[in-house]
């Protein structure tokens, strides 16, 4: 009878294999140990390098951040800046690589690398930008870094792909917007403040929607905003006070039939003629 503790051949050979593995790795930590400890900047520097072409960005992001200081000054300063801001970018460190970046373009505006450090300054807080309902501080940045870059080389092979960019991070952050303004919508009447004043849940997404489309005239949802627009200017009215229950309804009646004329082929038209038609029984038209 077998052995119970007698091991297959194959999971014989994995073991070797993966002890292998872990020596190799044990040997690789070693000599980066011994690298990183040592005075020796001309080696730590070629090791730096060799680590970032192997593809291993954090040892050689971790062995430039201290070779920056040593080197400034010298004729390797700009490209040991520029692979440090593209070790960490290449290791998702996005908010760090874009600070380097930034810090190359700040140093060296018509260095070797300017163009493409200032790309990828845009390009890192492009990869760190949120999905829309979150906070959209990291992609107002990166649209800026965006226009920036091409102000800066109108003629860069990278345009396209930077106006790419730049094009949708504005549509993230005209959704952020209709997702703002559609909230409001969807709160309605809630917290009990709708016939107090005009600041009701209805006027945020009426004031939200309407500046969306001021900064964002051509977009692609604008039929969504005005449609939001229609409906709040309809609940509005239907909610209000006596006092502006008449106003209210003209100004309803008014934005359905801009409504239809800006989108006579809409799937909505319905809804706005059906809101016209009880703005007239109010207003006695």
């Amino acid at each position: 009878m077998q052995n119970s503790l007698t091991l297959h051949p194959d999971m014989k050979k994995c073991i070797i294999i993966c002890s292998c593995a872990l020596l190799l790795m044990s040997s690789c930590a070693g000599e980066f140990n011994k690298v990183y400890k040592s005075s020796d900047n001309a080696y730590k520097y070629e090791y730096a390098k060799e680590s970032f072409a192997l593809g291993k960005f954090q040892r050689a992001a971790s062995l430039l951040e201290q070779l920056v200081t040593v080197k400034k000054g010298s004729e390797d300063a700009q490209e040991c800046l520029y692979m440090l801001g593209m070790a960490q970018y290449c290791n998702r460190d996005y908010d760090v690589a874009s600070a380097t970046f930034k810090k190359y373009g700040s140093s060296y505006p018509r260095g070797n690398y300017a163009e493409s450090a200032a790309f990828y300054v845009a390009q890192s807080l492009y990869e760190s930008a949120p999905e829309p309902r979150l906070d959209q501080t990291p992609t107002v940045g990166a649209v800026n870094a965006y226009q920036q870059f091409l102000d800066l080389f109108p003629d860069s092979k990278l345009r396209p792909e930077a106006q790419r960019r730049l094009y949708e991070l504005q549509d993230k952050l005209i959704m952020k917007e209709f997702l703002s303004a559609e909230l409001y919508y969807n709160l309605g009447g809630y917290f009990g403040n709708i016939n107090k004043n005009d600041e009701s849940n209805y006027t945020s997404c009426i004031i939200t929607a309407q500046n969306a489309l001021k900064t964002y005239p051509y977009c692609k949802i604008r039929e969504k905003f005005a449609l939001l627009i229609m409906r709040s200017k309809f609940e509005l009215a239907e909610n209000s006070t006596d006092d502006k229950r008449l106003e209210r309804y003209r100004d309803a009646e008014d934005e359905c039939y801009g409504f239809i004329n800006e989108y006579p082929d809409s799937k909505n038209i319905r809804t706005a003629e059906k809101f016209i038609a009880k703005c007239k029984k109010v207003i006695g038209d």
